[in-house]
């Protein structure tokens, strides 16, 4: 039986546009992931979305301002510890926080 436990689940939602420090806010993001030992991030482009601007954001001609997901999982300590420093990071975005439960599968390879 696959192990069961709680946990939280991040969402930060952004512009691929955001930069930290000169480099893209998704990389710096999971950069600070690492560094606090998190537990798991995952990067996702949007093909189109808008926040509370209102304004578009899309891949353009001259310039890319797609949306940004990143999803962070890990148990409710550790996000407690990352969550000061995603909103030192993020200038303009939304963070979403929801509770969750994690199952954790991993079979042999004499199962496959």
């Amino acid at each position: 039986m696959p192990e069961s436990s709680a946990a939280r689940l991040v969402r930060l939602h952004f512009s691929e546009a955001d930069r930290h420090s000169g480099k893209p806010l998704y990389e710096a993001v999971i950069d600070k992931c690492r560094e606090l030992k998190i537990a798991g991030a995952t990067v996702f482009r949007g093909l189109e979305g808008f926040g509370e601007s209102a304004e578009i954001h899309r891949a353009h001609l001259i310039s890319n301002d797609r949306p940004i997901v990143v999803t962070i999982v890990d148990s409710q300590e550790a996000i407690a510890r990352l969550l000061p420093a995603m909103e030192d990071l993020i200038g303009t975005g939304l963070i979403a926080v929801s509770d969750v439960e994690v199952i954790r599968v991993q079979k042999s390879q004499q199962t496959l």
